[in-house]
């Protein structure tokens, strides 16, 4: 199995884990502890799975919601003229 070029036990089949590692070794950045998360950065954050997750699905969430919400006022608009004679 290929090993990735950074110093490092990580196979390239895990890419998120490989571009964490290479941030750390060669930008110095490392990824905030679970104790240092607090409030809603617990829950959505760039730098856990979990994390990444919840934005995904709170911005599928978001457009479903706003679609619903168009589809319902457009729906409205149309019955009230033919109600109204």
């Amino acid at each position: 199995m290929p090993t990735s070029p950074v110093k490092t036990r990580i196979p390239l089949t895990s890419f998120g884990h490989l571009i964490t590692e290479v941030k750390r070794q060669l930008f110095g950045i490392e990824a905030p502890a679970n104790v240092e998360l607090t409030g809603r950065r617990k829950y959505f954050n760039s730098f856990t799975l979990q994390g990444r997750r919840n934005c995904v699905l709170a911005t599928y969430g978001v457009l479903v919601v706003a679609a619903a919400a168009y589809m319902m006022h457009r729906h409205t608009k149309k019955e009230a003229p033919s109600s109204a004679a």
